[in-house]
């Protein structure tokens, strides 16, 4: 789960940094669900892993987080029109 979170993550900041784009802004609507989706994959990668292992799942998380708080910064910045 951990390991999935965090690839999750990477492909979703990669998308997030295509979004910041002004004329393709709108895929924020479409990034943010996506997002939040690996941060539910990474809180319960975070839930079944032992202590020791949560590395990745707690990366995984931070990277999703991250996302989907520069997307609704974003889009409340231009009325999510852009």
């Amino acid at each position: 789960m951990g390991l999935i979170s965090l690839l999750w993550g990477i492909v979703a900041m990669l998308w997030m940094v295509l979004a910041l784009i002004p004329v393709i802004g709108i895929t924020n609507w479409l990034l943010i669900p996506f997002a939040a989706v690996g941060a539910l994959i990474a809180a319960i990668g975070i839930a079944v892993t032992s202590r020791e292992k949560r590395g990745r799942a707690k990366t995984g998380l931070i990277l999703n987080g991250i996302v989907v708080v520069v997307a609704v910064i974003r889009l409340s910045m231009f009325g999510g029109l852009l």
